[in-house]
């Protein structure tokens, strides 16, 4: 599934289409669900050019000389430039690229075409999407940004639902969240604003590492721990068990031995 670090990787294909003018746009009913009613892509982007590809946690912004074109992409969702994929699979995805998913196409006055893929039919596109509704993006998150992100009355939601929390922090995933916390050694379970100054710290340095790590590597799939996302399966660091539950609606392991 894509998370920040797929995004990145879509952005950079993306940059491909950077100064190309636009022929037409075609969005199916999945993928224009969010769209505002009455602007339709086709009748604000043809003749116009994008002139910079961004990103804000999993969300694709693509500028133009007038609106954002802004994309999400689910679960399964992928981006492709020119029939070239802006990764070679996903995790949870098809494996395979098929005319029936597209559900979304930017056709280019040269003939290329950038395209929204998605089997789940859960990727969306925007017209200048609201980006103030997102929290700091998790490549570039300062201690002082994260501690603001797991502030919460009374003991606060589970420490994985917050870090999953769009709103708080933009871009980590259900991977990388289980990733990230069974590098720094805390619950998932722990309220998210009891951490101690130390272990705040520790996460920090924590979530940093693990992205900048895994963007080299190939992406959220590649973490330590995903091999052992099984049941059955045993913490790589101690041989201990993994726990399975749901956290934040999502599936999630961890070693109850060391993360506490």
């Amino acid at each position: 599934m894509p998370e920040i670090l797929e995004i990145e990787y879509y952005r950079q294909l993306a940059e491909g289409a950077l100064g190309r003018e636009i022929k037409s746009v075609e969005v199916d009913r999945y993928a224009g669900k969010s769209l505002t009613p009455g602007i339709r892509p086709n009748d604000v982007l043809p003749g116009l050019s994008f002139t910079a590809a961004r990103r804000k946690g999993k969300l694709l912004l693509l500028e133009t000389e007038g609106p954002v074109f802004g994309m999400r992409f689910g679960m399964t969702g992928g981006l492709l430039l020119d029939g070239l994929a802006g990764i070679d699979r996903l995790e949870y995805g098809p494996g395979t690229y098929e005319t029936k998913w597209i559900r979304a196409s930017v056709h280019f006055v040269d003939g290329g075409a950038l395209l929204l893929h998605d089997p789940r039919r859960l990727g969306r596109v925007l017209i200048d999407p609201d980006e103030d509704r997102l929290g700091p993006d998790a490549f570039a998150l300062s201690l002082n940004e994260l501690r603001g992100a797991l502030e919460a009355r009374s003991d606060g939601p589970a420490l994985k639902a917050r870090l999953l929390d769009q709103a708080k922090i933009a871009g980590i995933g259900n991977l990388l969240a289980d990733e990230m916390l069974w590098r720094a050694g805390i619950s998932p379970l722990r309220p998210c604003n009891k951490l101690q100054p130390d272990e705040l710290k520790r996460l920090h340095r924590v979530i940093r590492s693990v992205l900048t790590q895994l963007f080299k590597r190939g992406g959220s799939h590649t973490g330590d721990l995903m091999s052992e996302r099984h049941p059955g399966g045993a913490c790589p660091k101690d041989g201990h068990a993994l726990h399975r539950a749901t956290v934040g609606g999502r599936t999630t392991w961890w070693c109850p031995k060391h993360q506490k």
